[in-house]
């Protein structure tokens, strides 16, 4: 199972983050376009660098010519991190680690979660943010946890069916369709949560500490 991590050109991600995914399997970097400015301010050299490139400095580029393979790609129907994605689909990646997907505009953030859906069939994409870990499920998946821990739930229409062991507020056939009911702040009630999830995807947010801390991934 090849998995990667991409930086887009949002918030720089903590090197924290990167070290623990590496050692998850995790061991291919792309940057978006200008996320190879922040993997520079790491002092991490990626694989790939990929975009139309109009957002990387040009000391970055001229930094990493003959370390990284920089992939121009000039059209304008998708965004650098599709681009990414795209690359790495066709090189049969099957996981994603998106970095940097947020920061100061709020539709680019959007954007981005949107990505999540949108790719969900061909690669599956999960996010770090600030101190969020988010994944996306479709089906009956098994949590490793520990009692206290926050676990929110977000699903996007009302043919999504939730049922859930070990969370403190039980989910049995329910619906959380966006912008109407969610399950923010659920918390865990022992060392595995089960979900089972019927008719559609559901964004599972936990906090990336808690989890590196205690190994739950």
């Amino acid at each position: 199972m090849k998995k990667c991590i991409i930086i887009a050109n949002g918030r720089t991600p903590s090197k924290k983050v990167i070290s623990f995914f590496e050692k998850k399997g995790y061991t291919t970097l792309i940057c978006a376009d200008g996320g190879a400015n922040s993997a520079a301010k790491l002092g991490l050299v990626p694989d790939f660098i990929i975009g139309d490139l109009d957002s990387v400095n040009a000391e970055t580029i001229k930094f990493f010519s003959g370390k990284s393979t920089i992939i121009k790609i000039k059209r304008q129907n998708d965004t650098d991190v599709e681009k990414c994605l795209k690359f790495a689909i066709k090189k049969g990646f099957s996981e994603a680690l998106l970095l940097g997907v947020t920061g100061d505009r709020l539709d680019h953030t959007i954007c981005n979660l949107g990505i999540v859906l949108k790719f969900f069939d061909k690669i599956k994409c999960s996010i770090v943010a600030e101190n969020s870990f988010l994944t996306p499920i479709n089906q009956t998946e098994t949590l490793k946890s520990r009692p206290g821990e926050t676990i929110s739930l977000y699903a996007f229409n009302s043919k999504t069916k939730i049922t859930s062991i070990g969370l403190k507020y039980k989910l049995k056939n329910s619906t959380l369709p966006f912008g109407k009911r969610e399950s923010t702040s659920n918390v865990s009630t022992q060392s595995e949560v089960k979900l089972n999830i019927r008719g559609g995807i559901v964004f599972i947010i936990r906090d990336f500490n808690f989890i590196a801390k205690n190994d739950l991934i």
